[in-house]
Formats: C-alpha cells, structure tokens, sequence
C-alpha cells in the first residue's frame, strides 16, 4: 500500500473511538497514537489500526496477532471479531468496514477534498472515461492521478491495480500520496462493487458521473435493481457535490428521477441536454465532431475513437474537463491525439491487409456495442472471438452468445478466464437456445481460437477479440496462466505473413 512520505502526526485511539461512536473495554485509549489504517495484516505498519472485517470462510480478527506483529497497535472489529483479539486494545463497531475509510481519511485530512476530484461509474466506458480525463489533463500540463481498472497513475508513475476500486484505507492512502505530490486532479473508477463494500467510505467528489447501467455482475447483486441502486448510491450529498448524467438510457431517467445532487446532463443528441454532439462527421482515419457545452460553448475537433459508445465516453470527459477549469480551446486542440484506454479496442497492426483489435467488452451490451461501431467503419466480415469468464454471473451467458452471433459475420465461440469451471460448460451455455450459423466455431483453446480467426481474415475484414482486453493473464483451474490477447493475436498475425 502506497503512503504518504510526510508522516502524519496521528491521533489517539480514544479520538478514533469517538470519531465512529466504537465501544471498548481498554482503558488506555489515550495514550495510543494512530497513524495509519489497514483492512489486510500483511499490510500493516508501525503505529497502524487493523480492521478486523468479517470473511466469507473466516473472520479478520483471527488474523490479529499477525497484525499485531507487523506494528499494529489496536484492532477495529464487530462483536464477533473482538471475541478472537486477546492482546491488542480493541474498539467495537456494527459494521468495522463501513468505518475503515471514514477513519483512514481522517487521519490524512481527506486528501480528496484537496483536489479536483471526479468519480466515473456504470456498466461500461468507467475505464476510457477516467483515461481521457486523464490524458486531457495531462496534455494541458495539470499533474493528475487515476485510480481503474487498468492501471493507477500518479502524473505518469504506473502503479499497477489489483482491483477497480482499493480498499478504502488504500485509496485514502493513495490520495494522500497524489495530493503530497501535488496532484491537481483525482479521476477514478468506482465500481458497484465498491459502493457495496464500502470502498468508498470516506471519500467525497466534486462531480460523480454516470455512463449507463447494462446486464452485468448479477452473481453479486441478485437482479438489475440492486446493481442500479448500487450504481445510484454514490450520486447523493455523502459523496459528491455535482452528478454528470448520460441521459440517453431507461436507468439515466430513474437516476434523474431520485437525484439529489445538481445535475449536469449529457446526451449524443438531445438538444435539450446541457452537453450534446450538435455535428457527428465519420470518416475513414478520424471522425469530425461539433459539441456544444454548456453557456454555448462550442468545441469543433476532430477524434480518432472509433464508435458510437466511444463519442459519448469522449463527450462525458470533455464536459468534466471544461468543469474542472480547463480552456475548451486547449481540449479542441488536444482531443484529436487522444487514444482513450488500453485494451478498449486497441489496434494490432503489423501492416497486415485486415484490422486486428482487442477489446475489453464482457457483457451483452457491450459486446452488442463494439460490434456495432465496428460495422459502421469495416467494409468486409467481421470475425469476433468471444469467450464468458467462470465463477460470474451465468445469466450473461446466452445474451452475450446471442450478441456475438447477431453482430458478427464469423463467430468464434472460445474460454475466458474459466477461473474453477469446465470450459466447455460456459460455452455450452452461451449457445444454449441459439440458432448457430455455419460459419460459427467452437475452440476451447483460446491461442488457437485466435489462430482460427486470423487464418480466416482477408483484406478488409476486421478480426476482434472480446473480453479480456488489456489482461495479461489467463486463469485455468486455479492457476492464472500469462496470455495477452494482443501478443497472441500479433503472433498469429506474423505467423501468417
């Protein structure tokens, strides 16, 4: 876990106990001195509050004197926890994650208040939103950091990211460190699981945005309103000041609906809306756009992204830009240079005579999306590799099968990341009721699912493969295997020239 490199004067215990209302029977509470916060022992450090969190299989506090050897000086826990701690002062709370951030930003004087800070959520465009955000700012010389799926970036430092959203006490620690080195912005990727789990505790943001909400991590939420009342709960005064809404879907309206915050409103083509595309030109390397902004502002640029999905992420980043102080002359000049997020579909070019993309697309909406945009611009077929991941949610299954086989001229059925299932399994699910066309394949072997679809390209056809976008790994039975979609893909492509 990243810290500060200033150390922080910490405070006593009793002042913690206080700050989350904790009960404890320890009655040196006043002479304990905290500076820091950690969910995971492995992690903790000198003079650090443990957080004793309840597990699937065990509970945190069994975990405590590993703690406690590592510097800890006090755990955070719920009754059940506090009855495993024996040798460390223990404070009691209902619900000790809940608390973790709210104590962790605490200590750091809520370093996200000192700092433009822009939380992006929904099912898909979190990644290549916060990513153009953060490449506009960095192209108008303003130092930011970016916490996602892909990477986290203080400036152009890459820390890699274990998850979409930290755990709370991380990514407080995190936003220490960027304001210490005088990060003027904070994009992030906040994740329904991170609203859920209370990964976000502690934090505030100036502008909260949502991009749109799709079939996707039912495993987790049950059904389609709990993963949208997930998504809804970070737009309230708790965490941000301002919503940025795409309003273009059914679940944009309902967010309209309950909203609390003030709301700026984002639309492809809504004249209506307080930003909107008032010109769309696709051409053949680049696509001419005209957006209008709020008080009239006027942008005319051009873009390289290529999709109707992908002109709605440019058109949210460009409105949070100009709200976070940036000159709309400065973005119409940087935006044609913008190349958005790796692995969204990201280009393998080895001069071949076909297009040859990676893409992270892993629900049905988007690979319903991706296919499309990418019928818009290729004039031969259009041959998708496509796999589910294991151990997710199963009803995705047959839509996204049904999506591949709908938007593609060759489909090729292959594995994802299968995690602890039968391969054949999730596949034998993703054409369960469909009509399969001849030119349909089934190839469990991912490298030589791709082999397959390469070998069938000719000129002017685009090869693309879905769901594992930028991921550097692929995880059989347990065992995560190095396998990245573009390498894979540029060796089939060499091996045929």
């Amino acid at each position: 876990m990243l810290r500060p490199h200033d150390p922080i004067a910490g405070r006593t215990l009793r002042a913690v106990s206080e700050l989350v209302s904790a009960t404890s029977s320890s009655p040196e509470l006043e002479n304990i001195m905290v500076t820091g916060v950690s969910i995971d022992s492995h992690q903790i450090e000198a003079g650090d509050l443990f957080v004793a969190v309840a597990g699937a299989k065990t509970h945190g506090a069994t975990y405590a004197g590993n703690a406690k050897l590592n510097g800890a000086i006090a755990v955070l826990t719920d009754e059940v926890g506090a009855a495993l701690v024996t040798d460390l002062p223990v404070l009691v709370v209902l619900n000790p994650r809940a608390n973790a951030g709210v104590i962790s930003a605490w200590l750091h004087n809520e370093p996200m208040r000192d700092m433009f800070s822009v939380a992006v959520t929904g099912t898909n465009g979190k990644t290549t939103v916060t990513t153009l955000l953060h490449q506009i700012a960095m192209a108008a010389s303003r130092q930011s950091g970016l916490v996602g799926t892909v990477e986290t970036r203080i400036s152009d430092e890459v820390v890699p990211a274990l998850r979409t959203t930290p755990e709370a006490p991380e990514l407080q620690s995190l936003a220490a460190v960027m304001r210490e080195r005088h990060m003027r912005n904070l994009f992030m990727e906040v994740s329904s699981h991170a609203v859920s789990l209370n990964r976000i505790g502690g934090s505030h943001f100036n502008i909260a945005a949502f991009t749109n909400l799709s079939q996707d991590h039912l495993d987790f939420h049950g059904d389609m309103d709990a993963y949208f009342a997930a998504k809804a709960a970070l737009f309230s005064f708790k965490y941000a000041d301002c919503a940025y809404i795409n309003i273009d879907s059914t679940w944009s309206k309902k967010l309209m609906e309950m909203q609390e915050l003030p709301v700026v409103q984002i639309s492809r083509n809504a004249k209506s809306a307080d930003w909107y595309f008032e010109r769309i030109e696709i051409g053949v390397q680049s696509t001419v756009i005209a957006i209008r902004g709020t008080g009239g502002i006027l942008i005319e640029t051009t873009t390289k992204l290529v999709g109707d999905f992908n002109l709605d992420n440019l058109l949210m980043a460009i409105a949070i830009s100009v709200a976070g102080g940036i000159d709309p002359i400065d973005i119409a000049a940087i935006t044609p240079k913008l190349t958005g997020a790796e692995g969204r579909l990201e280009k393998v070019d080895l001069g071949q005579s076909f297009s040859a993309l990676v893409d992270y697309a892993h629900s049905p909406d988007s690979v319903t999306r991706v296919l499309a945009a990418l019928r818009q611009s290729t004039a031969g077929k259009i041959i998708a590799v496509l796999g589910c991941g294991g151990d997710r949610d199963r009803s995705k299954r047959p839509l996204m099968g049904a999506a591949l086989i709908t938007g593609s001229d060759v489909a090729i059925f292959t594995s994802d990341n299968p995690r602890s299932e039968d391969p054949a399994q999730i596949v034998k699910e993703m054409v369960s009721g469909l009509t399969l066309p001849a030119t349909t394949s089934i190839e469990l072997d991912r490298k030589r699912a791709i082999e397959i679809a390469v070998a069938a390209a000719n000129p002017g056809d685009v090869v693309v493969l879905l769901g594992k976008g930028h991921e550097p790994g692929q995880e059989i039975a347990g065992v995560k295997h190095n396998f990245d979609d573009r390498l894979v893909l540029a060796a089939a492509i060499e091996a045929t020239s």
